[in-house]
C-alpha cells in the first residue's frame, strides 16, 4: 500500500451549529465549510504534507449521527488537554486518558450528536 489507509472520515451530524461549535471548542481549530451540493460539509485543518489525514463533520438528510461502528482519533500534544474541553463543550467522557503502551496514550469521549471519538497523544 503506498499511501496511509484511511484517506478521509466523516462524522454525521443533526445540529451541525451545535457539533461545529463543539469541535471548534474541544480541538482549538476552525473548520471551513466545503462546496458540496445538497450536503452541508465542514472539514477538519488539513496540511498535505504532513502525516494523518483531515475529514468533516457532515449533515445529509436521511443519515443520522450516533451509533457509528466507526471511530475517528484526533491527534494531539497531550489528549488529557483536549478531553479537559469535552464536558464544557457539551459532550461526555467515556474513559479518561489511559497508556496503550508503545503507542501513546488515548482517551475516549462523545460529542454533542451522540458520535465517540478518540484523542491520541504520545504523551
Amino acid at each position: 500500500m503506498a499511501q496511509n489507509p484511511v484517506g478521509w472520515f466523516e462524522i454525521y451530524v443533526q445540529d451541525m451549529e451545535r457539533a461545529k461549535n463543539f469541535y471548534t471548542t474541544v480541538l482549538g481549530a476552525q473548520l471551513d465549510r466545503l462546496d458540496s451540493p445538497g450536503v452541508e460539509m465542514w472539514a477538519f485543518p488539513m496540511n498535505p504534507d504532513r502525516a494523518g489525514t483531515s475529514g468533516a463533520l457532515v449533515r445529509m438528510p436521511g443519515f443520522p449521527s450516533g451509533s457509528n461502528s466507526t471511530l475517528v482519533y484526533f491527534n494531539c500534544t497531550d489528549c488529557a488537554t483536549e478531553a479537559g474541553r469535552v464536558v464544557k463543550a457539551g459532550g461526555r467522557i467515556q474513559k479518561e486518558k489511559f497508556s496503550i503502551g508503545q503507542y501513546g496514550f488515548i482517551a475516549l469521549a462523545t460529542d454533542t450528536e451522540g458520535n465517540m471519538f478518540g484523542l491520541h497523544s504520545q504523551k
